[in-house]
């Protein structure tokens, strides 16, 4: 045998090794790759569908999902005016339609309730309650020092009497032949 055949010989378990490397490499480097098809976010940050049905919007790593929205739950309007009375929110605020007593303190009046229901969504109204100086969109609303006259009930109400308010303000219609209050922004 001649040098050549020799090294030939001695090098062809080494080859087969190789090859045997590359291929279980390509075939795991291709599964990885078609299960990232599959089941990873495409371009625009929907998961694949699998089986046909839309797949849910997946956030990036520690981030809030694309399109994300906070919604309030339903709440229960009956409920709602239970604790609209209990917490004495009439005594500033006007609901027409309703036989509340009238505000009197001029300096704590806030808006007339009926006529907003229309104007705002749910999370709106729920802001105000929570965070009463979120938004004052009128001067008449505020006080003096030019934040807002309503006061906290964050350690007055519950979650639930808060989901349930909304609902009640939500629920509220301008009586007919009632001249509804001007909301501006």
């Amino acid at each position: 045998m001649d040098r050549l055949e020799r090294q030939r010989k001695r090098s062809r378990p080494t080859t087969r090794w190789v090859r045997r490397l590359l291929l279980a490499t390509t075939v795991g480097a291709l599964t990885v790759w078609a299960a990232d098809a599959l089941f990873a976010p495409s371009a625009d940050g929907q998961q694949a569908p699998s089986s046909g049905q839309p797949a849910p919007a997946r956030p990036a790593p520690h981030g809030t999902p694309k399109g994300w929205k906070f919604t309030l739950p339903k709440g229960n309007p009956a409920k709602g005016r239970e604790v609209f009375e209990k917490l004495e929110c009439y005594s500033c605020h006007q609901v027409a339609g309703e036989r509340f007593p009238t505000p009197t303190d001029t300096e704590k009046i806030g808006p007339e309730l009926a006529s907003m229901a229309g104007h705002h969504p749910p999370e709106f109204f729920a802001e105000s309650i929570v965070n009463p100086g979120a938004v004052v969109d009128n001067r008449a609303w505020r006080a003096p020092d030019g934040t807002s006259k309503m006061p906290s009930y964050n350690d007055t109400m519950t979650v639930q009497d808060l989901i349930d308010v909304v609902a009640y303000l939500k629920a509220l219609k301008v009586p007919a032949g009632a001249k509804p209050h001007q909301h501006h922004h």
